[in-house]
């Protein structure tokens, strides 16, 4: 009796092997080229006193470093741009939530339209944002000021820079918050909601008991997510206030922009995004730390 052919695994196939080396390779040259080699480069280059526009490169040892962690400017920076990006992220994740949870109730109507209207400007460019906003925030012609019936000059005064530029983020970033909780809110099980309905839970109880709890990991997401992001941002500065009045609203990439983009210290810029580098791969594994924690309970 003659034995059935033995089916051959198509993952152990030659062309299959070759075409996963082809990407993994493919991914690993990408990885080292735009992401280690880079890394390297701040690091090497933040020894030196480095403007390639005049061809300088001077070995200062930890001269950089130093000069780092001795600046005023720079601690205040970073003090507003943990400001910037708390606040911003408790506001993104907040309103987010509140949307979301209105849009997943069963008065809301037309739902594909809100969810178009809400994440329209996340998807449209910062540079163009931060325009629309300037002209927005004008004392003279800004519709702002207009609307609240104030005169309040949003971009030059210390009190007010700030939250301008926390009004622009949290205006454009809240649709991605939005989007990821109507998502994870569709994905949980219905079963346990319409459990609790029928024991009398009231709307805010099933909320609190049940959407929040079962969407920690999605919150927690957007959370670390949008820190990271934030520690990033340089853009709204760059276009509102340059940093000013003073130095109120300098934040740690737009300071390290300044310094390699209009003064041409790159050596100590790249010092400067070193250190930004390591306080966010921090940030991002005591993120992870604690988002295993959650996983694990």
């Amino acid at each position: 009796m003659n034995r059935p052919a033995r089916l051959k695994n198509p993952l152990r196939s030659r062309s299959e092997v070759i075409l996963r080396g082809t990407v993994v390779c493919a991914l690993v040259i990408f990885f080292v080229t735009f992401f280690v080699i880079p890394i390297f480069m701040v690091f090497g280059g933040s020894f030196f006193r480095w403007n390639p526009l005049k061809g300088q490169l001077n070995f200062l040892g930890l001269d950089n470093w130093k000069r780092v962690f001795t600046s005023d400017l720079f601690w205040r920076s970073m003090g507003n741009t943990v400001f910037f990006a708390a606040v911003a992220t408790v506001f993104r994740v907040v309103l987010g939530l509140a949307l979301a949870s209105a849009l997943y109730s069963r008065l809301i109507k037309h739902k594909s339209v809100y969810r178009v209207l809400y994440y329209l400007p996340t998807i449209t460019p910062l540079v163009a944002v931060a325009f629309v906003w300037k002209f927005i925030f004008d004392p003279r012609i800004g519709l702002l000021d207009q609307l609240l019936n104030t005169n309040i000059n949003w971009l030059f005064d210390s009190r007010y820079a700030m939250v301008a530029i926390l009004i622009l983020t949290i205006w454009k970033d809240f649709g991605y918050a939005v989007i990821i909780l109507l998502g994870g809110m569709y994905s949980l099980p219905q079963d346990c909601y319409e459990a609790a309905e029928v024991d009398g839970a009231g709307a805010w109880q099933r909320f609190r008991r049940l959407t929040l709890p079962l969407l920690k990991p999605t919150i927690l997401f957007i959370v670390i997510t949008s820190l990271i992001s934030y520690f990033q941002t340089y853009i709204p500065v760059m276009v509102l206030t340059q940093g000013g009045p003073g130095t109120q609203t300098y934040l740690a990439s737009y300071l390290i922009y300044e310094e390699a983009f209009s003064k041409y210290n790159f050596g100590y810029a790249s010092a400067l995004s070193f250190v930004l580098f390591i306080f966010i791969a921090l940030l991002t594994g005591l993120s992870f730390k604690v988002s295993g924690k959650s996983d694990d309970t």
